[in-house]
């Protein structure tokens, strides 16, 4: 993204300058707003499928689209090694000026170091892959970070919810969509906006399809309240 609307808003809260939120437009026709207190949250505030996440998390931990770094930030306090990674440059000072430790501005897939322990995804964060034609690449990368014996930790929607159903059960998805979780989101802070960016919501069983393919395994370990789940993926 050409503009880091979404660095912008983390520093200007960070900062003390927190005025308003930062809204979301996407291809489902959806108007939201993302609270920028929730991404400052502390572990209590956090829904018990990150706190499970975290739990988890174990060695060294890269925490990949890591944004104000809330989850680095509580890894960092209980004393484990952990890397923010985020390619937004106002993001990576939050965290800088939060007091994280050791911290990567670049884009996921143009990381080479490592391996680590742990790869964590939170909130969506497989939704870097963009589209499922990217799955299968992003899965192959994150791979090519982990130790041996590590384990990488994400959390998805399957969001076929959002999408009208029949008397049958079955679900209309347009024509025009390869996978119904392909999403295409903009974000506007102060009247600056973002350009649009793909986002992918995978469900769990094409997650476990598309790791199983690129040799990993994929564990469902715990269901959220609202279709969203947390899975552990590691070596075969």
């Amino acid at each position: 993204m050409k503009q880091d609307v979404l660095g912008q808003a983390l520093l200007d809260y960070q900062n003390g300058k927190y005025s308003e939120d930062i809204k979301t437009y996407s291809s489902l026709d959806e108007e939201d707003t993302l609270p920028l207190p929730y991404l400052f949250r502390r572990y209590e505030e956090m829904p018990l499928l990150e706190q499970k996440a975290l739990q988890l998390c174990k060695g060294s931990v890269l925490d990949i689209g890591c944004g104000a770094g809330s989850h680095s930030l509580y890894l960092q306090e209980k004393g484990m090694n952990t890397t923010c990674l985020d390619q937004s440059p106002g993001a990576i000072q939050v965290c800088k000026q939060r007091g994280i430790n050791t911290t990567v501005l670049i884009y996921i897939l143009d990381f080479n170091g490592g391996p680590f322990d742990t790869l964590l995804l939170l909130m969506n964060g497989i939704g870097i892959a963009g589209e499922l034609s990217g799955l299968g690449i992003f899965l192959m990368k994150l791979k090519s970070l982990l130790k041996p014996n590590g384990q990488i930790l994400i959390d998805s929607s399957d969001i076929i919810y959002m999408f009208e159903s029949d008397a049958d059960g079955g679900h209309w998805i347009p024509d025009e969509k390869a996978y119904y979780g392909e999403v295409t989101f903009s974000m506007e802070y102060k009247n600056i906006k973002s350009e649009p960016f793909n986002w992918l919501y995978v469900d769990f069983n094409t997650l476990k399809r598309a790791a199983t393919y690129h040799n990993l395994n994929c564990e469902l370990v715990m269901e959220g309240e609202h279709y969203d789940y947390l899975a552990r993926l590691t070596h075969i």
